[in-house]
């Protein structure tokens, strides 16, 4: 520590110190440097002080990753991602927890399922009301048997049955450079995998999410269903928006998030392809990484469907991204030619949109 406060110290005499002179200094003890690390181990040991220093440098400068040569830039970069753990570990810390269920109720549930096997959940419940035993509806599934023999339609049947009407929404978090939390919303439509909508917010509440719903759907071209997990931010006016636009809402079981595996596999995608790589600064810095990756999403897998591509174009008018020429040449057919101006009256709507959403009616496409 006393180290540490002597650094300050000599800091704050730099300040009264001419730009030659410092620039001396600077280059000196670089030259010690490396004459030190000629001798000095591979793997210097450092301290928790020395780390939450160089922490300390690349929050008000990031660019002095470029000036570090005892560690590497992805080093210091983990270590931001394990400050930003620990912190909202212990922010999030809870005083203490439900109560356990007793070993007697739970033994009781799994007679009960076992010797009435046409009982659902809802019965069971309700048999232990009137037992005087207060759990919920929800603890009584968890703690039933699981039989193989009911004939129930698995969640898988439904996905393969109707995955052309199928649109999943998601959610996921990531860490700011100032340990602050942005909540990056995803729409996938399940039919080709396409990403068909995504937004940015610090603050995700029931009315953002109903209003970024309206966006990513037109009225005329909104799922059959929407999949979704049990998030408590979907409140009553999403439910309500989703319910008026004719949309099924069908959000997963309980501590099953295998059952919006789409969307959770583009989750991690764009986690190890981009987020895990990069300190974002601020919601902005994040809405331009996403644009960069729905671009590159866009050019794989073009979309033909004259709704989803509107829906596409107008995200991207939000976000002021311009859409690449090699998105419209995926949008149509292999066989389709650019310079043929009849294979341009498959696309009419979808080519008067980019051209006015994006400003560029001058623009040879």
């Amino acid at each position: 520590m006393i180290a540490i406060g002597l650094l300050f110290v000599r800091m704050l005499c730099d300040y009264f110190k001419s730009r030659p002179q410092l620039e001396a200094e600077i280059v000196i003890l670089r030259h010690q440097l490396n004459l030190l690390q000629r001798r000095a181990p591979r793997r210097p040991h450092l301290r928790w002080v020395d780390r939450a220093l160089f922490i300390w440098l690349y929050r008000r400068c990031p660019g002095v990753l470029r000036a570090i040569t005892i560690v590497r830039p992805e080093t210091v970069v983990r270590w931001h991602r394990m400050g930003f753990a620990a912190y909202w570990r212990w922010k999030s810390r809870s005083p203490g927890g439900r109560p356990r269920i007793a070993q007697q109720v739970r033994d009781l549930i799994r007679r009960m399922s076992l010797e009435n096997p046409l009982w659902g959940a809802t019965k069971i419940h309700g048999e232990l009301l009137k037992l005087g035993i207060e759990v919920a509806q929800s603890t009584v599934s968890i703690y039933m048997v699981p039989r193989s023999d009911r004939p129930l339609q698995t969640w898988k049947t439904f996905l393969s049955n109707h995955m052309e009407g199928i649109a999943s929404i998601d959610l996921f978090v990531v860490p700011t450079i100032a340990f602050q939390r942005l909540f990056a919303f995803l729409v996938l439509g399940l039919e080709r995998r396409r990403l068909l909508w995504f937004a940015v917010t610090g603050n995700p509440t029931a009315d953002w999410l109903a209003r970024q719903i309206t966006e990513a759907f037109p009225w005329d071209g909104a799922p059959k269903y929407l999949v979704r997990d049990n998030d408590r931010v979907f409140g009553a006016v999403f439910k309500a928006r989703v319910r008026a636009m004719g949309i099924r809402d069908r959000p997963t079981s309980f501590r099953s998030p295998w059952q919006n595996g789409y969307v959770e596999r583009l989750i991690g995608s764009i986690r190890r392809e981009c987020t895990d790589h990069l300190l974002v600064f601020n919601a902005k810095h994040l809405r331009r990484i996403l644009a960069k990756y729905a671009t590159l999403r866009l050019r794989a897998f073009g979309p033909r469907s004259r709704k989803r591509y509107r829906s596409l174009v107008r995200c991207y008018a939000e976000h002021d991204v311009s859409l690449p020429e090699q998105a419209l040449r995926h949008s149509l057919r292999k066989d389709d030619d650019l310079s043929s101006s009849a294979k341009f009256q498959a696309y009419p709507l979808a080519l008067l949109v980019i051209r006015r959403a994006l400003g560029q009616k001058n623009r040879t496409l």
